[in-house]
């Protein structure tokens, strides 16, 4: 039961070429760094990730993307991350944008084995009909593109509507940030840094928490628990100094 491994190159090693992810965190709250720059140094590359963005300059996910190990990434905003854009539009990168309840919805229907869902987000849109543009060649052509979804018609409060069907996200691996955990694997994510990271453990056929402190068996209240230890397979403990490691997307000052 004692899940703790020494190692952030440890808790990685069996990710492989080609792995599908999930990875936790929005913009830079909540994002496992360490475990992604443990991914870097280690080379994995051609993985499939699925996560809200893809990191924000060279940080979080987008050390993987700057080294070009990322072939396919699943998320709902692209932003002002000029290098994602640069590679999805210069067709180096495959690309599913979706709506973000969407994305939470798939990686929670894989967490409790749920194969797909009915939801009437992108009812109507290119989501439904297909044609979204996944990835382009060198000379802007549109080579693949998203498929069209099926669909049916449900009645909720005795309005008719047309409802899309989305597969669930099931991930060879997850990788989440917590501000506690203990051995069990029980975490605890800190107010805003809970943000994509509970569903995204679920979604996980081996989830990998790193946690900020990591606190003996018991210490945790049962209500305080966010996501029981039944979904995680591995906890890093980070160093202090990991655990202070922190950058700010934007910081705003009065002048």
């Amino acid at each position: 039961m004692n899940k703790t491994v020494a190692s952030a190159a440890e808790a990685v090693a069996d990710i492989g070429d080609g792995a599908t992810l999930a990875v936790g965190g929005f913009g830079l709250c909540g994002v496992p760094a360490v475990l992604i720059d443990a991914l870097v140094e280690q080379g994995t590359r051609n993985l499939h990730v699925a996560s809200n963005n893809c990191g924000v300059g060279e940080m979080g996910l987008g050390k993987l993307l700057h080294a070009h190990r990322i072939a396919r990434m699943t998320a709902s905003y692209i932003g002002d991350n000029r290098e994602f854009a640069r590679q999805y539009l210069a067709g180096e990168l495959e690309v599913e944008l979706i709506p973000q309840g969407t994305l939470a919805e798939r990686l929670r229907a894989a967490g409790v084995g749920i194969p797909a869902f009915y939801t009437p987000a992108g009812g109507g849109t290119l989501v439904e009909t297909g044609g979204i543009p996944w990835r382009y060649d060198a000379d802007g052509n549109v080579v693949a593109a998203s498929p069209p979804r099926p669909t049916a018609e449900f009645t909720v409060d005795g309005v008719t509507r047309t409802y899309v069907l989305e597969q669930a996200f099931f991930a060879d691996f997850a990788l989440v940030r917590a501000i506690k955990g203990d051995r069990h694997g029980n975490l605890v994510f800190h107010r805003a840094a809970r943000n994509f990271n509970p569903v995204t453990a679920m979604a996980g056929r081996v989830t990998i928490a790193e946690v900020e402190e990591l606190v003996e068996v018991g210490a945790l209240d049962p209500d305080e628990v966010h996501l029981p230890g039944v979904f995680v397979h591995r906890v890093l403990p980070l160093t202090p100094e990991q655990a202070a490691d922190k950058p700010i997307e934007k910081r705003t000052l009065r002048s």
